[in-house]
């Protein structure tokens, strides 16, 4: 059996969590590849919105079973408020399971994150535009091979390993950038609690156990987090997350071979956004940049912070699908679209006069998007059941995206619900 992957193929938000929920029930297991709580993926169902953090998007169906593997960062606190938010909902959580090589996130790494922006600033270097919930020094814990891991909370001297690193980083990083910023005695006191709510939960050698799976013939779907434009080696690097994003990085984020992947699900808008600091070409600064924020909702589901708004990027598109060998896209937000007279495209970009359609490593580098022009639609797609009654122009616009990555769109999302999902 196959392991199929689903990730993001822009700046993340591309509706990831609605994409997972709809795929679910294909699938035996449901397995988080990578990131930590600064990714927010929204479902929509039984006219309520849920946000999960940290827990697989599979959570809502008991049957499956949820794993958060070993490439994900957990924070025991958000983890524990997820957790007893699902709980009045009345989620099943007898089939979720942790990475025992997950590593978790410390309140100093929290702060190490803020003292590392506002040092950027004092610097007159551009800040990142972090979430500010410790991903970044969590990861660099993990390389640098100091980090605090799942396992370790079970181990007798557990808090004498949280004091050696909450000590190192109080002495090597918080005292350098900003000495006003140490640990809070009431925060750390809640990590603790939060820590021994987590031990009641089932800790596996998740590496061993979905490679099991896959051998007993069960079907498992990897889902990523954050989008293939913020991966920390072919993101718009330095304004990326702190994690390979990619398809790649379900193999090291699960601990499976390359052979085993199968299908490759990306997602996109039929538009751009972006959260935070770095480049985005096709971004729009003039009424029809904020119609978009406001018809589409774009809100982080984690920060509340506005989304950027532009185009749809096709070089940055293609590059995506270069870099994970997508099979299928999934398209969303279709109906966001909707009452445009024109809709534009970036088809190329104009780097120092010459025209391309790769994109260039230096972030700093000006680019001027070159567009192609689309007739919109006005019709209302909530009420589409099915492909054939989508509008000519958006089947147009459909068949546009499919020609120019050579991938077929084979799921079309009309609307934030669960049941505005058509097949292609």
């Amino acid at each position: 059996m196959k392991l199929d992957v689903l990730l993001g193929l822009q700046w993340g938000d591309e509706g990831k969590g609605k994409a997972v929920d709809y795929l679910t029930p294909k699938y035996d297991v449901i397995a988080r590849f990578q990131g930590g709580p600064n990714a927010g993926h929204s479902l929509e169902f039984n006219q309520i919105k849920h946000v999960l953090h940290t827990i697989p998007s599979g959570i809502f169906h008991p049957d499956k079973i949820n794993i958060i593997s070993n490439g994900v960062v957990l924070d025991p606190i958000i983890f524990r408020q997820e957790i007893e938010g699902l709980k009045q909902l009345g989620v099943d959580f007898r089939n979720l399971y942790i990475s025992n090589r997950a590593h978790l996130i410390l309140p100093t790494h929290r702060l190490m994150d803020a003292a590392s922006e506002k040092a950027k600033e004092r610097g007159g270097k551009t800040k990142i535009g972090s979430t500010l919930k410790g991903i970044g020094p969590t990861y660099r814990d993990k390389t640098g091979r100091y980090g605090l891991r799942v396992a370790d909370i079970f181990a007798p001297d557990f808090e004498d390993r949280y004091k050696e690193l909450r000590n190192k980083h109080v002495a090597e990083v918080l005292k350098v950038l900003d000495r006003s910023m140490l640990p809070d005695k009431k925060e750390e006191k809640k990590w603790m609690e939060a820590v021994d709510y987590l031990r009641q939960f089932q800790t596996i050698d998740s590496e061993y156990a979905i490679n099991d799976y896959l051998q007993s013939g069960k079907s498992v779907l990897a889902e990523g987090a954050q989008g293939t434009m913020l991966d920390i080696d072919f993101g718009s690097y330095p304004f990326v997350t702190s994690s390979n994003t990619v398809c790649a990085g379900a193999c090291t984020g699960l601990g499976v071979a390359p052979s085993k992947i199968g299908k490759v699900y990306g997602i996109v808008k039929a538009y751009c956004t972006r959260v935070g600091n770095g480049p985005f070409p096709t971004e729009l600064f003039d009424e029809t940049g904020e119609t978009l924020r406001r018809q589409g909702g774009e809100f982080g589901a984690t920060t509340g912070r506005p989304r950027r708004c532009g185009w749809l990027d096709i070089p940055a598109l293609k590059y995506s699908v270069m870099i994970n060998g997508v099979t299928d896209i999934i398209l969303t937000k279709a109906d966001v679209l909707s009452g445009f007279d024109a809709i534009k495209a970036c088809t190329a970009y104009k780097i120092n006069g010459e025209i391309t359609g790769h994109i260039p490593c230096d972030v700093t580098t000006p680019i001027e998007p070159v567009y192609t022009e689309f007739r919109g639609w006005m019709q209302d797609l909530s009420k589409a059941s099915k492909y054939e009654e989508l509008p000519d122009a958006l089947k147009r616009y459909i068949e546009f995206i499919e020609e120019s990555t050579g991938v077929p769109c084979s799921i079309i999302s009309v609307g934030p619900d669960r049941e505005a999902t058509l097949v292609k």
